[in-house]
């Protein structure tokens, strides 16, 4: 009875059962097909996350853009959200908060089921389309620190802007 569970499953052909470290996965609420994030190349560090639909952005406008997507990750992480660097020289978008961050908590939270959404701006003069497909943002997963006496106990409560509500 030395066999694993994972020796079995590969005796039968089966992939080997891997702890969850960090990841993407779908929402349910999505009928189409949605791209999982990607990185560009073996030395990229941002995971490149993808418009669900398409969008139009008016000079000056703001407009939420869904991806169709959560992620996971260890509690001690959070996903930094920033926009690619071609959306801003080429066609004057930016990230209308500046930074986006993603907690470990808001996977599957349960107003939006942790769906990554990011709300892009027109600073130019010209009306711009983000294709459903295209490449928006970039994601870099990151570690972050405590202080010697935190004392946080307050939980998630919700989605995007929860914790100040």
């Amino acid at each position: 009875m030395g066999n694993t569970i994972n020796a079995i499953r590969k005796q039968h052909g089966l992939k080997p059962i891997v702890k969850r470290v960090r990841g993407f996965e779908y929402v349910s609420r999505l009928g189409a097909i949605v791209r999982r994030p990607t990185r560009g190349s073996i030395h990229s560090a941002g995971y490149d996350f993808y418009a669900y639909d398409d969008y139009t952005i008016e000079p000056k406008q703001s407009v939420l853009i869904r991806t169709g997507v959560k992620a996971y990750m260890p509690s001690d992480e959070y996903l930094d959200l920033r926009v690619r660097s071609s959306l801003g020289i080429k066609r004057q978008l930016m990230l209308a908060t500046g930074a986006s961050v993603i907690d470990s908590d808001y996977y599957n939270n349960e107003e939006n089921e942790g769906e990554i959404m990011v709300v892009l701006y027109n600073y130019g003069d010209e009306t711009q389309t983000i294709e459903a497909g295209e490449r928006i943002v970039q994601g870099i997963f990151t570690k972050y620190f405590l202080i010697d006496n935190d004392d946080t106990v307050d939980q998630r409560t919700g989605g995007t802007g929860s914790t100040n509500k």
